[in-house]
């Protein structure tokens, strides 16, 4: 039996006033949840298929990417957990386009929704004005928010533009 991504639980985006940290979880949630709805009934094939030639953008690519980018940003840089990349930092800054497998889509999914829950978990407790250096910049937790909602969102447009060249869907 051929796996097919599943449709997600549908995130609302919380509220539109009010205090800064329901609103950016909320879009950020929002933002999360249309990646994985623009994914919903393809196949690892179709997950894989690189759509739109020359770029090397897939639909698993970009949902190998945002967990990759998740774990970094919440996990790694900002909560400062020891852990690994979760791809061979050898195999070069776009491993996560380049080396696809349509069979590890299933897996690639389920990587994704569980790197949003622990990224969530990992500063859950961490005020939105926390701050973290990175290179020779201060970050603010709120701009972490911000950044990852701007990546999210850059990506669910090549996202759209991906899943209509694959089966003409629109409008996820």
């Amino acid at each position: 039996m051929t796996w097919i991504a599943p449709a997600p639980t549908f995130a609302a985006g919380g509220p539109v006033i009010g205090e800064d940290r329901p609103m950016l979880e909320g879009y950020l949630a929002w933002q999360r949840t249309t990646l994985l709805n623009i994914c919903a009934g393809l196949s690892g094939e179709q997950l894989a298929e690189r759509s739109a030639p020359p770029s090397n953008l897939s639909l698993l690519g970009l949902v190998r990417h945002m967990a990759k980018v998740e774990r970094i940003w919440f996990r790694l840089r900002f909560a400062g957990e020891p852990i690994t990349p979760l791809f061979d930092p050898e195999l070069g800054k776009d491993a996560d386009f380049v080396d696809l497998d349509p069979s590890t889509a299933e897996d690639a999914v389920a990587r994704l929704v569980t790197e949003c829950r622990l990224a969530d978990a990992a500063v859950a407790g961490l005020s939105f004005d926390s701050t973290i250096v990175h290179g020779d910049e201060v970050l603010s937790l709120r701009f972490i928010y911000l950044h990852m909602i701007a990546e999210y969102a850059r990506h669910n447009g090549h996202a759209d533009l991906l899943r209509q060249r694959i089966d003409g869907v629109t409008g996820r």
